[in-house]
């Protein structure tokens, strides 16, 4: 380790991937059709994720980037060698449910998707990269939704865990680190992703919802204990999607509405670390009219299974103030300004030194071993007339997050590893678009899906490889920082 690092040998650096969001091939190897494969790009797609019931099926009318990504599933080997030629030592990648048991409740799995994946195994062992594998990201089988109602229905779990087994078994002595939903908690503003929730007609949504989060929760904690039973020397963790609030002002009311907002993710973690209901959601339910449908087994399993490490994705902090009315008083927030961090070109918050704060506050709230699994930049990449694309935004962007990664190592945060998104461009998950590009790598592809696929470095690709060479000593540590 060279003498100025800033992380341990130890450390795992890489990139993270969601296989709905690059893999294309959807139509390939017996894959079936998942939720994510019913989802437009363009102005339907808003429509469509707040009202998927007339949505559920492909229209020839409309344009599905997940069908094709950047193709990935033809082009894994150049991708991967990419990767290795950056010095990755992880990559977080997801598996295709619908490309395992493509309607979702078979009994038998699909050996040509089950191949596929040991085929991507076989590069990432190539390079020496480690992988990081997500179970479930994104991508519920479409089968379960039009047949069983997504995770509104416990027999989900069922299906979880045969598909979770199946995965075990076949690539158990191949990965080392797990992960059982993604961003589980954005089941509450995203329940059609999160959750395969089909809502439209529901009067009470919150009840759906909660209840459906249960049963992942559930799913959860059984397919940990599982896991540790079929491979002794694996982990599993839980991964949410984690942006810190702050209070707008000292004034009181403010400081409780930003506990307030922090809470609606932090109760997904309090169940998977700890092993139990927090008794602060009892308020939210009672207020919300939910009443959860909880054995005395589910019960147990929460508590007996709890996991062995909190992953979570940090792209920006959040503002609020007791004028906003928070998700638990029934109400979607609103965002107060902050002034003192600047913005994406998609409006969202820049804020480094955020993501100090959240490894300092999940570590204090769970004591349990952290993995920043996500991080990183959204912008428009511009092609200078020699080929070449300088997004020294990006540069910067990664700089300062992981500079305060550095720190937070530094104040006695216990961390895994550092996987940014998208080390590869991909399609934007929130709005479909391939203009949104996070990659070190540069996909020619447009938002109508046009273009040659032609695979390019970008300036950050040298960059970060240099980063994960010296671990973190060619860092520009130019900003005056809190010690």
């Amino acid at each position: 380790m060279p003498h100025d690092a800033l992380f341990p040998d130890h450390f795992l650096f890489g990139g993270a991937l969601a296989g709905n969001q690059y893999e294309g091939g959807f139509d390939q190897g017996r894959k079936g059709l998942s939720i994510v494969d019913v989802e437009p790009a363009g102005p339907e797609r808003k429509e469509m994720l707040e009202h998927p019931k007339k949505y559920l099926q492909v229209r020839d009318d409309l344009y599905y980037p997940s069908h094709r990504a950047i193709e990935f599933y033809d082009h894994f080997k150049e991708d991967i060698r990419l990767f290795g030629e950056m010095h990755f030592s992880a990559l977080r990648i997801s598996i295709a449910w619908a490309r395992i048991f493509p309607n979702g409740d078979e009994t038998e799995p699909n050996e040509e998707g089950l191949k596929f994946y040991d085929q991507v195994f076989d590069e990432l062992e190539k390079y020496h990269i480690e992988p990081v594998v997500t179970i479930s990201h994104y991508e519920t089988p479409l089968g379960l939704v039009k047949m069983y109602g997504g995770w509104s229905n416990r027999k989900l779990i069922d299906f979880y865990l045969r598909y979770a087994e199946t995965l075990f078994k076949r690539y158990g002595n191949r990965v080392k680190y797990w992960m059982s939903f993604n961003e589980i908690n954005c089941i509450v503003t995203s329940p059609f992703i999160a959750g395969a929730l089909v809502l439209d007609d529901v009067p009470n949504k919150k009840q759906a919802i909660y209840q459906a989060s249960h049963y992942e929760l559930v799913a959860s904690a059984k397919a940990t204990k599982l896991l540790h039973e079929l491979v002794p020397n694996a982990e599993m963790g839980c991964m949410l999607a984690f942006s810190p609030f702050y209070a707008n002002t000292c004034k009181p009311e403010d400081q409780i509405a930003a506990l307030q907002q922090n809470r609606v993710t932090l109760f997904f973690g309090d169940v998977h670390a700890r092993g139990c209901y927090p008794s602060y959601m009892n308020r939210f339910f009672k207020a919300n009219g939910i009443e959860l449908e909880i054995t005395d087994e589910d019960r147990k399993v929460l508590r007996e299974n709890t996991v062995d490490y909190i992953s979570f994705s940090y792209y920006m902090s959040f503002t609020t103030d007791a004028d906003q009315r928070s998700l638990l008083a029934n109400e979607v927030f609103e965002p107060v300004k902050n002034p003192y961090v600047e913005a994406s070109d998609w409006g969202w918050p820049i804020d480094p030194v955020g993501l100090r704060y959240a490894l300092n506050l999940l570590y204090d709230r769970y004591q349990k071993p952290l993995f920043i699994v996500e991080n990183g930049l959204g912008a428009r990449d511009e092609i200078e007339p020699d080929g070449s694309i300088h997004d020294d935004y990006r540069i910067n962007y990664l700089n300062d997050h992981l500079v305060q990664v550095a720190e937070a190592i530094k104040d006695g945060v216990d961390l895994i590893g550092y996987t940014t998104w998208g080390p590869i461009d991909v399609v934007s998950a929130g709005t479909g678009e391939m203009e949104k590009r996070y990659g070190f790598i540069y996909v020619d592809r447009d938002n109508k899906g046009n273009g040659s696929l032609e695979r390019r470095k970008k300036k950050s690709f040298d960059w970060y490889r240099d980063v994960i060479d010296s671990k973190g000593a060619t860092l520009n540590l130019s900003k005056e920082t809190i010690k």
